[in-house]
């Protein structure tokens, strides 16, 4: 995602830009607000970075001009240290966060996975809106012909024609989200109002008064519920709903249970230490759940992944101008049998990253599957499975794939890979593999 860079100091700008662009980042950078302003539409496909003081328009004022047209971009601030009482008000006026300098790269690429984050999603929400007159378009998204997504998509029809409350569980990147979209569309509520509420996103106070109230007269919106009257009220990351506004929820389910007049969806990732099943009172999680989905994962859905893989990198192929690359079976092979920890989002992503491989005439899927990020936690997957076994059972399958693949030779590997030698040694140390079994 792009992540565009203004600061009137050229060496601040290049360095940010260099480091950004390491840590996977498409940078654009900006010598002025006013060069920038001209770049930054409401449907901005990233989120800016800017210094405070330059000259000309500044970054209070460029703040206000882009909350102007788009108040959900993520806005971070660079602010020197007789600034950050400025800062703390740009925050007032909308600003995603603010580093002070100095500061180490590592706090700035924090910032910005958090604000890319956040402006995906808010994308991908302004998209489904954009597709809601259509209900027909939104199920068609949720691509598959699997049995277990035949399932979901069955489950979706019929569920969408009840008033009763639903959750949606289902692993990150699975497409909980779209789902809940595809419920309202496929309703008879589809032509009515559509509030997404990020339980995570407020601090309890805040949460509070969004979703139930009371508003103050300068307040530009409604509570929630109130917004939503006669149509779907989404609430994602449902676990982290505070005590204090579980019980507030309560009541207000049971206030709205005789007129029916609100649909009411939320959303938890199952597979979190902080799933909706442990977080929530047991009275709400059993209301909520009247009615409730699981959202397969990507490793469940067989032949389902090839069908994706080779859907967006069609897709991605045309929006870069080339051929859409040939897997051989080897690599479709590592496709199916990956463990795709980040799920339908991970896939998308490594298509992308494929095309732009294959583009420049170097396919090498391997390299993009294999897990260097020695970090997987012991996360439950929805089977109950820790999901690092089905990471640590990949790699040690394609690891072993590969040494066969070049007869034990460990560069050649390495090369495959794209791991260092003590990346290697280390993981074929980890899985009890011997270089000498492989010699031919």
């Amino acid at each position: 995602m792009k992540v565009a860079v203004i600061d009137d100091e050229r060496d601040m700008r290049l360095s940010i830009t260099q480091w950004l662009a390491l840590s996977g980042y498409e940078p654009e950078s900006f010598a002025s607000a006013e060069d920038a302003i001209v770049n930054i539409g409401p449907n901005y496909p990233g989120v800016v970075v800017t210094d405070i003081k330059m000259p000309g328009m500044d970054g209070m004022k460029l703040l206000k001009k882009l909350m102007g047209q788009d108040s959900t971009l993520p806005v971070i601030l660079i602010t020197g240290h007789g600034d950050v009482p400025m800062a703390v008000e740009a925050m007032r006026l909308g600003a995603f966060n603010f580093l002070e300098k100095p500061f180490e790269p590592e706090e700035l690429t924090q910032l910005v996975k958090s604000a890319v984050q956040s402006r995906r999603l808010t994308l991908e929400n302004r998209e489904l809106r954009h597709e809601l007159l259509d209900g027909s378009k939104i199920i068609r998204k949720l691509a598959g012909s699997s049995r277990i997504m035949l399932k979901l998509k069955e489950d979706i029809l019929d569920f969408s024609q009840s008033d009763a409350s639903i959750l949606i569980e289902g692993e990150t990147g699975t497409g909980k989200t779209l789902v809940a979209h595809a419920l309202h569309a496929a309703s008879q509520k589809s032509t009515k109002k559509l509030i997404i509420i990020h339980c995570s996103a407020f601090d309890e106070a805040s949460l509070s008064k969004r979703l139930f109230g009371p508003i103050e007269v300068s307040d530009s919106f409604l509570p929630a519920f109130e917004e939503a009257k006669g149509g779907t009220l989404i609430l994602e990351n449902i676990e982290t709903l505070p005590i204090n506004l579980q019980g507030k929820l309560l009541d207000k389910m049971a206030e709205l249970e005789n007129s029916l007049e609100t649909r009411l969806i939320t959303i938890s990732n199952h597979s979190s230490p902080l799933s909706a099943k442990k977080m929530l009172r047991d009275d709400l999680y059993f209301r909520i759940s009247s009615l409730k989905i699981s959202v397969p994962p990507l490793r469940k859905r067989g032949s389902d992944i090839l069908d994706l893989f080779s859907q967006y990198t069609l897709s991605f192929s045309e929006e870069y101008g080339c051929s859409p690359p040939l897997l051989n079976s080897e690599q479709s092979s590592q496709l199916l049998h990956a463990p795709w920890q980040g799920n339908v989002r991970q896939l998308i992503n490594i298509a992308e990253q494929i095309v732009i491989q294959s583009r420049r005439g170097n396919l090498n899927l391997s390299s993009l599957l294999i897990v260097t990020d020695e970090n997987v936690d012991n996360t439950k997957t929805s089977d109950g499975k820790p999901l690092k076994e089905y990471v640590e059972e990949f790699e040690k399958s394609l690891i072993e794939s590969i040494m066969r693949k070049h007869k034990g030779s460990i560069n050649r590997v390495m090369e495959e890979l794209l791991i260092p030698r003590r990346t290697l040694n280390e993981k074929m140390a980890k899985y009890s593999l011997n270089r000498s079994d492989y010699l031919k």
